[in-house]
């Protein structure tokens, strides 16, 4: 009896030791415990087609396009171009047309300069200069260039004219803080590149640029090269729910997806192209290094505890970007190849209800919160655009398997 009570007393002192260990070795149980996604199937191009029609086939069936030139509506028509790109099909262009022509081709639409603003955050008619209301140029620039292929540029001058207007005369102008969030980088860097090759005045490079180096200086974190959705959420400024450095998700997916976007459309002759390339690849493997076994990343990124569970728009959005990049060479298939499939496999059994409906996507905000609830039902469009341009990226990899 006494031999088995020394027994459980030893047993009882080497708990804490056990408790004491390195976390490392917790963390990596804990990471081989999890059970990563697997597909269910092998994805061909007619099975894409057939997703990228039913989401979108779902999204305009209910929902008009008669709304404002807003962030969220814009964001969603970025991925419809893309669909209309590869599909060819009438009606995703006339949705597309129908959204511009009920904005009069405009963003916000002050009419004087002199009262145009870009901050703080607003969405009244003087916020000319605020991204949120120029990602609508994106579309607008893209329709034109439909039509100017069909020899009606000049017809066309229209669609654009409110777009060269705000835009030459931002990159003419002094401030290079226009982008002082992150969403920003998604909603205008595109529309730089697109003016570039509409006009050849390299001044639309050369701001993007100057632009970027500011935004650089307000919420680039250096050591993990992630960006901070702005400059209230700086580190150690704001820490995440567990004291640690909270990375908004659809923030950086924003800001990655942009960068692809850039660089489609950037001469690589230009005098700045490498800075771009460095740093579309540095923050693709930050991304790639956390992203939940489960396929998805986490609202706040490095804190999945902070707000658990999976969200879409800013996956759709890296595994855009990721996708873009290997399609392009501008990243290692081998190296990305188990993180592309496993967001698609997320994106496309999780996160896409049955009926095409979108699921899982944050509502409008811009960071993480604890307890908020991001369901099966939670839909948005700019989510819908973020898988329309995703699955359009996913058949291109396919093809070029």
């Amino acid at each position: 009896m006494h031999k088995i009570l020394m027994m459980l007393a030893a047993a009882a002192l080497a708990l804490p030791l056990n408790a004491a260990q390195p976390a490392k070795k917790t963390a990596k149980v804990k990471k081989q415990n999890k059970k990563e996604v697997k597909a269910s199937k092998k994805w061909d191009h007619e099975q894409v087609v057939e997703l990228i029609t039913k989401v979108n086939n779902y999204w305009q069936a209910n929902n008009k396009p008669e709304v404002r030139a807003f962030w969220d509506n814009a964001a969603y028509h970025t991925g419809n171009m893309e669909v209309y790109k590869m599909l060819k099909d009438q009606k995703m262009l006339d949705y597309s047309i129908r959204w511009a022509e009920h904005n009069d081709w405009t963003g916000a639409t002050e009419a004087n300069p002199a009262k145009w603003k870009y901050k703080p955050y607003g969405e009244g008619k003087q916020h000319v200069l605020f991204g949120d209301w120029q990602i609508c140029f994106q579309t607008y620039i893209d329709l034109y260039n439909i039509e100017a292929a069909k020899g009606n540029a000049a017809a066309s001058e229209y669609m654009v004219k409110r777009a060269k207007e705000v835009m030459h005369y931002e990159v003419y102008s002094e401030p290079t803080d226009y982008w002082w969030w992150s969403d920003a980088l998604y909603m205008v860097m595109p529309v730089m590149t697109k003016m570039y090759k509409l006009t050849g005045d390299t001044k639309y490079l050369d701001k993007l640029y100057d632009n970027l180096l500011t935004t650089d200086e307000i919420m680039l974190d250096k050591e993990t090269n992630l960006y901070f959705r702005d400059g209230k959420y700086v580190y150690p400024k704001h820490k995440s729910a567990n004291g640690k450095k909270d990375f908004w998700a659809r923030g950086d997916g924003w800001v990655l997806a942009g960068l692809a976007k850039v660089l489609q459309d950037m001469p690589k002759d230009y005098k700045h192209y490498q800075f771009f390339v460095d740093k579309f690849q540095k923050l693709a493997k930050a991304v790639a290094e956390i992203q939940q076994p489960e396929g998805y990343w986490t609202r706040s990124m490095m804190d999945p505890e902070h707000a658990p569970g999976p969200e879409t728009s800013g996956t759709a959005f890296f595994t855009y970007g990721m996708l873009w990049g290997v399609n392009n060479g501008y990243l290692n298939k081998k190296e990305y190849k188990k993180v592309i499939d496993r967001a698609w496999t997320y994106l496309t059994e999780t996160a896409v209800q049955a009926d095409g409906k979108v699921g899982y996507v944050q509502p409008i905000g811009e960071r993480a919160i604890p307890g908020q609830t991001v369901d099966a039902n939670s839909q948005a469009n700019f989510g819908v655009g973020a898988v329309l341009l995703t699955a359009c990226e996913y058949d291109k990899y396919l093809a070029n398997k």
